[in-house]
C-alpha cells in the first residue's frame, strides 16, 4: 500500500477517534490543511507515526483537549483587515441602532483580537452599553487566552495602525495598559463579552444574533461543513440580520447562497433576507 493511502487511513482513525472519544469534530474539515496538521501532531507527542497516536487519543481523557489547539488554526489580529471594520462601523452598526438590544456572535473568535476589536467598534459608535458579544471556538486553550485579555506588546503596532486604518476615533492606547512586555486591555471591554465553548460541525443555534461574524474559519471547512455552518448563522440570525465572511470566502455554490442579500461584496458582508422577499 503506497504511504499517502496510510496516511489518509491514519488521518481518518485519527479524526474519528477524537470524535468518538472527544467530542470533537474535524471529520469534515479540508482535507490538504487537516493532513499537514496532523503529520505535526505525531511528533509533537513523542510518537513515530499517527497510528502510534491513535491509541493514546482513545484511552488518555486528557489528550483531546491537547491536540485540539494544534489541529484549530487560531491566527488573527486586532482590526484585521481594516477595511472590513471600517465597513462594518459605516453600513452595519448605523442600521442596527435602531434595536433597544444587540446580540452579536463572533464564531471561531480564536484568541479574541477580533473579539475585543469589536468591543471597542460599539463603544465608539455608543452601542456597547445595550450590545452583548458572544465569542466562541472550540479551542479551549485560545478561548482561556481570550478571556485574558493580554497580548505581546511588540503587536501593538500593527495593532494600532489597524485600528486607525478601521476609522478609530483615538489612539489604540486609549484602551489598554502596557505592562513590561505585554499590554492588558482595559477590563470594561469584557464586561459585555461572554466566552463559551462552541463546535461548528456538531452544535446547533447558539444564540439570537442581529450580527455574525465568522471570518477566515469555513476555509478549514470542506463544502458539507461549509454549508452546515451557514446554515446554523442563517437559523441564528434575526430578520434582516447580517453576516460577515472572511475575505477568502463565499455564499456562492452554497446552499444559501439566495437566502442572503449582499451588503458589501467586496467585504463579505451579507444581510439575511425577508421571507418572499425577491432575489436579485
Amino acid at each position: 500500500m503506497k504511504d499517502f493511502e496510510i496516511q489518509d487511513i491514519e488521518v481518518d482513525l485519527l479524526v474519528e477517534a477524537l470524535y468518538r472519544r472527544h467530542g470533537y469534530d474535524f471529520r469534515n474539515y479540508a482535507r490538504a490543511s487537516l493532513k499537514r496538521r496532523v503529520a505535526d501532531l505525531a511528533p509533537a507527542f513523542g510518537c513515530a507515526t499517527v497510528s502510534e497516536l491513535i491509541p493514546r487519543v482513545l484511552h488518555d481523557p486528557e489528550l483531546g483537549r491537547q491536540i485540539v489547539p494544534k489541529l484549530s488554526v487560531p491566527v488573527t489580529d486586532m482590526f484585521r483587515d481594516p477595511p472590513v471594520f471600517l465597513s462594518l462601523r459605516r453600513r452595519v452598526l448605523p442600521l442596527l441602532a435602531s434595536y433597544p438590544r444587540l446580540n452579536i456572535w463572533q464564531a471561531g473568535c480564536a484568541s479574541g483580537e477580533e473579539v475585543y476589536s469589536l468591543a471597542i467598534l460599539l463603544r465608539e459608535e455608543g452601542l456597547s452599553e445595550r450590545a452583548h458579544i458572544y465569542a466562541t471556538d472550540i479551542n479551549d486553550v485560545a478561548l482561556a487566552r481570550a478571556e485574558e485579555g493580554v497580548f505581546p506588546l511588540r503587536l501593538l503596532k500593527d495593532f494600532s495602525t489597524n485600528y486607525l486604518k478601521a476609522g478609530g476615533q483615538h489612539s489604540l492606547s486609549h484602551y489598554y495598559h502596557a505592562q513590561y512586555d505585554h499590554a492588558r486591555l482595559d477590563p470594561s471591554l469584557r464586561e459585555n463579552i461572554t466566552f463559551a465553548r462552541h463546535n461548528l460541525a456538531s452544535d446547533g443555534v447558539f444564540c439570537e444574533a442581529h450580527l455574525i461574524l465568522c471570518r477566515n474559519v469555513l476555509i478549514y471547512f470542506d463544502h458539507v461543513l461549509q454549508n452546515r455552518a451557514l446554515r446554523l448563522f442563517h437559523d441564528s440570525l434575526v430578520r434582516q440580520g447580517f453576516m460577515c465572511l472572511g475575505n477568502r470566502e463565499s455564499l456562492q455554490f452554497s446552499e444559501v447562497v439566495e437566502d442572503f442579500a449582499v451588503t458589501d461584496h467586496e467585504h463579505r458582508i451579507f444581510r439575511k433576507r425577508l421571507l418572499g422577499e425577491p432575489t436579485p
